[in-house]
This record gives C-alpha cells, structure tokens and sequence, in this order.
C-alpha cells in the first residue's frame, strides 16, 4: 500500500443542553512513522492534549489507533463540524437495535375522554430530548430517539451506574437529569410484554437518585384534570396519556395508539434555510420534494445562531395558509431529526373565519 506522508485529522464536537464540547484527533507523521495524539474540553477554551502513542509506530498500527479513536468518540455522540475533513463517522458502529415508542398527537375535542376513561394515567409531557439509558454488566449507554448511541451527562451515566442491576430504562433528558417515565428491560428480563401499570411498579422501585428522576404518575378524573390545570397553568409543553393495561410498542403507529400526547403550544421541526442580518434566520419546510419557505426566527444573543441546513424546533402560535409561521420562538437545535421528518404538514393552521 501506499504510505501517505500527511497529516489526518478531525475535529469532532459535542452539544447537548449545557454541554458544549471539542475533541481533535491527530495521525502525524514523524520521521517515517507516526504518532496519533488528541486534544479535548470545552469550545473555546484551552484544550488538554495528550498522545495514543508513546512512541511513533508503522503506520497501519497507527491508522487503526486512529480510527478506533474516532469511532470511540462516534459512539458517545460527538460528530464531525461539516468544515472539519471528510472523515465519515459510520454510524452502524453506533446503532443499538433499541428504539423508543413514539407518540401520536390529538385535538382538545378528544381530552374529555381520556380524563372520563379510568384505563389512562396522566404525566406531564417534559420539555427535553428523548433519551434511553442502557445499563449492563460490561457498559452504560445512552441511545436517542433514532436508537444511536450518544453521549450524555457524566453525573447522569453516574446515577445509572450507582444501580446494582441491569435495565434500560425510557426518559426525556433536561440538562444533567433524565426524567424516566418507562423500563423495558430489568435484570435481564424483557418487560415490554407487561402491562406499563406493572412497568411503572417496577420503574418506582428501583431507588434512582440524583440525576435520575421518576415522572409522576396520575390517575382518576379530579386528579388529571387539576394536573392537566396546573401545567397548562404553568406554561408547560403538555401532557401524556397512557393506557395502564398497554405494553410498551416500539415505532409509531398510524394513528391513535395507547400512549397519545397533547401539547399546551405548538412546536414544529424546520430546516435552516437561510442566514439573515441581526440574528435571525429564515426557516423552510418540505411539501412534495420541495422546500418551502415559512418565515424567520430571531435567535437570542445567549443562544448560538444555527448552521445552514440545520434543522431547529421551533414553538409557534399557528401558521397562515400559504404563508408564515405566526409568532415563532427557537427552541434548540435538533440533531435526532432527518430532513425527510420536516414537511408542511406539522403545521397548525390559524382557523379560517
């Protein structure tokens, strides 16, 4: 083969609420062998360097040191700036075979029923990202909506590890905390078969602490609907009904399902279209294989302005047809999202008089 006499390199980043993270990676040349050595912390500031190679080694050891590296990092979540190389991240090294159960919206029309039927609990729908804890006897992972492997809190994957017993448990991630609302595996047993009333049993009795919180669980008509009060109240995303009596069903189903969600506003996943003067940014969405321009979003100066064809979660009051989102607020960045999810269909419609 042919040795090459330049240096690869990759610069990988990691944003994940408050966490905001670097790590570079080197495959140097050095009087006719090689040296693979890494530099890592937080974006923009000093970086701590150091070396996987004490001593400069051929290069096809050094490829896969290299490599390794990379991959490593892959797993944790962080990936490649689109300015960075053209190193492919394989995300086949990073999928777990795990997906989460995904939730169908419904109208305010259909609450009344919910609240009546005494099969469905109530929970407040948290403001986070979907995130799935995976805990064995040889490692601790995190996995996304999209069932990838990705990094998260260290004092998260701490609370997990603090737990004797083995699980994957279900939650929405805010900053350093998750919030576990589901568990489909304890000791190796495989729960999704039972029903989540005896779920949420098991999901209580394991004594989580600090960085790992239980959402509450409410039943009976007086209770829901003073919950649902309090957190619509309180501006909050929303709430989740479940039935007691379901098993845990990975994917999405058509329509209905025996956990639905209903939101207090509503939000919708746009593309980044373009970058406008004065922190703002123009937002597009797909209808037919074409992308269709919906307006800007102003970017607050203690938020980062997102990159061209990014794509965002914005919250909104409701759109005008054959026009623009009315009153948009960005939310975050969402990188558990594919283009091909953000079509003109998610928006709400401001009712015609």
């Amino acid at each position: 083969m042919t040795i090459p006499t330049k240096t690869e390199s990759i610069t990988l980043f990691f944003r994940q609420e408050r966490s905001d993270k670097v790590y570079k990676a080197y495959l140097e040349e050095t009087e006719g062998n090689y040296i693979v050595n890494f530099a890592y912390g937080r974006r923009g500031a000093t970086l701590k360097t150091g070396t996987k190679t004490q001593a400069p080694v051929a290069y096809e050891k050094a490829k896969k040191i290299y490599d390794k590296l990379v991959l490593s990092k892959a797993s944790k979540g962080y990936v490649p700036d689109e300015d960075s190389s053209n190193y492919i991240v394989d995300t086949e090294q990073r999928k777990t075979g795990i997906h989460c159960q995904l939730l169908n919206p419904i109208e305010e029309s259909e609450l009344e029923n919910f609240f009546n039927d005494d099969d469905w609990c109530l929970q407040e729908k948290m403001d986070g990202k979907r995130m799935l804890i995976k805990k064995t006897k040889e490692e601790t992972i995190a996995i996304n909506r999209r069932g990838l492997s990705v990094g998260a809190p260290e004092q998260m994957i701490n609370s997990a590890n603090a737990i004797e017993s083995t699980f994957i448990i279900d939650g929405e991630a805010i900053d350093d905390t998750l919030y576990a609302f589901d568990i489909l595996s304890f000791n190796e047993e495989d729960l999704k078969a039972k029903s989540y009333i005896d779920r949420y049993e098991i999901l209580k009795s394991i004594s989580f602490s600090e960085k790992i919180e239980i959402v509450a669980l409410i039943e009976g008509i007086e209770s829901k609907q003073a919950l649902f009060q309090q957190l619509k109240d309180d501006c909050k995303e929303g709430v989740v009904f479940k039935n007691l009596n379901s098993a845990y069903a990975a994917g999405r189903p058509n329509s209905g399902g025996n956990q639905i969600k209903f939101k207090f506003y509503d939000t919708v996943s746009v593309i980044v279209s373009k970058i406008n003067d004065k922190r703002s940014i123009g937002m597009s969405l797909i209808e037919n294989g074409e992308d269709i321009f919906v307006g800007n979003v102003t970017i607050s100066v203690n938020k980062e302005i997102p990159k061209l064809d990014e794509i965002i979660e914005v919250r909104y009051l409701y759109a005008y047809k054959g026009g623009s989102i009315y009153q948009p607020t960005f939310l975050s960045v969402r990188d558990d999202m594919e283009r091909e999810n953000c079509l003109l269909t998610q928006l709400k419609y401001k009712p015609e008089v």
